[in-house]
């Protein structure tokens, strides 16, 4: 793969050879530096993948920013708003499709599902399904650069909240399945939906999966020492998180013992 593009000051501009990131002006505790709008391709047509929020500006800046080149669809890693929420305007903007796995976000007849290809100006995109994060989370493998795009399901920073659309079991299914993809692909970037790109690919995703071993063995814990909901095992595993991510934290806590619940 050609040499990745990794800023000192942010992931704005980062990617790969046939992937540009720009990213969305929507900086927050739980989206990290903002939403990372993924640019596919270097030839006259490519693929949009995360408009992200509905933001006149950084749409329009997306829109400057591929000039002439054609979009030939716009695909959402999931349909949560900090990624889909301008999907409809910015696909309108530029005469594209919106391409989803739920169809409440498509625009027009094409979906997405685990195994689909789409071939574009020479690029190939193959789609892979992670359900976890949510329901209909979808990765996407760069397979000319090696890259995979994993929206919420791998971020640059921290680790991923399972939200109320979304189960552990099918998340860690997920994991598991990017581990083994990473490796028989070799695969040599994670290009996330938030925070910075990740050049090491099978660290990362061991990483997350060790992770989510010791916060489950972290909340047996809990229990075994008293903790009765999910608000007081937060106060126990989850001590040194900020207020501002407790809600988040909460949430998390409750998919873990709907995990436990039904091993």
């Amino acid at each position: 793969m050609s040499g990745l593009r990794i800023p000192v000051d942010g992931p704005d501009g980062s990617g790969t050879a046939r992937a540009t990131n720009l990213l969305a002006p929507n900086a927050s505790p739980m989206t990290l530096d903002g939403t990372n709008t993924w640019v596919l391709g270097r030839g006259e047509s490519v693929l949009l993948v995360d408009p992200g929020p509905d933001d006149d500006a950084h749409l329009r800046r997306v829109a400057d920013h591929l000039g002439e080149r054609q979009v030939a669809a716009v695909l959402l890693t999931h349909g949560h708003p900090d990624h889909s929420g301008g999907a409809a305007r910015f696909a309108e903007m530029v005469g594209a499709p919106v391409r989803a796995l739920d169809p409440r976000h498509r625009l027009g007849d094409e979906g997405l599902d685990d195994g689909d290809v789409l071939t574009v100006d020479g690029l190939e995109v193959r789609v892979v399904g992670t359900p976890g994060h949510s329901f209909d989370s979808l990765c996407f493998w760069l397979a000319q650069d090696r890259a995979m795009l994993t929206g919420d399901t791998i971020l640059g920073r921290g680790t991923t909240v399972i939200a109320p659309d979304g189960n552990l079991a099918d998340y860690l299914r997920s994991l598991d399945k990017l581990r083994w993809s990473a490796e028989m692909l070799e695969a040599e970037a994670l290009l996330p939906g938030h925070g910075p790109m990740l050049p090491d690919p099978i660290g990362k995703i061991d990483e997350y999966i060790a992770h989510r071993r010791q916060r489950l063995d972290q909340i047996r814990q809990a229990i075994r020492h008293g903790a009765r909901d999910a608000r007081e095992i937060v106060e126990i595993v989850y001590a040194d998180v900020g207020e501002s991510l407790r809600a988040a934290a909460e949430a998390s806590v409750a998919a873990q013992l709907d995990y436990l619940k039904n091993l």
